[in-house]
This record gives C-alpha cells, structure tokens and sequence, in this order.
C-alpha cells in the first residue's frame, strides 16, 4: 500500500462510504498503524490529528459530501 496524504485520504472517504462515520480517534489510531506516524499530529490544543496534507487531499475527495460533526469528533457521509 502506497502510504502518502492522498493514500490516507482515500482510505479515509472509502471508510465513511462502507461504514457511514469514522470517529477521529479511530481513524487516528489506523493511519499511525496502516499508514505512519508522519501524517499525524499533535496540535495546539494538545489533541491529535491528521496533518494539514491529508485534511487537504480528504476535502480534494469528497467535494462536500462527507461532514465533520464536533460534537462526536467523526466525520459522516451527507
């Protein structure tokens, strides 16, 4: 498996197409296993996340059909 931000994009929207959500924690958890630790953060508020590269190929990819809810910390397919 390829392991660059737009692999880890990809992996990201084929997940909420199959499942419908990816918790941020999860989602988290198998890029740092599957993928490596490169595309992972810590950021300001001591949180981690997926690096500035992934968030841009991921947004690239799902034109708006995939929402972010803070509340639950997951994305969900619109």
């Amino acid at each position: 498996m390829e392991k660059t931000a737009q692999a880890v994009a990809e992996w990201m929207v084929q997940e909420i197409k199959f499942t419908g959500t990816l918790h941020q924690e999860a989602a988290i958890e198998y890029v740092k296993s599957h993928f490596g630790e490169e595309f992972v953060f810590v950021n300001e508020n001591g949180n981690a996340s997926l690096s500035k590269e992934v968030k841009k190929a991921f947004r690239k990819l799902h034109r708006g059909q995939i929402a972010w809810d803070r509340d639950a910390f997951m994305w969900a397919w619109t």
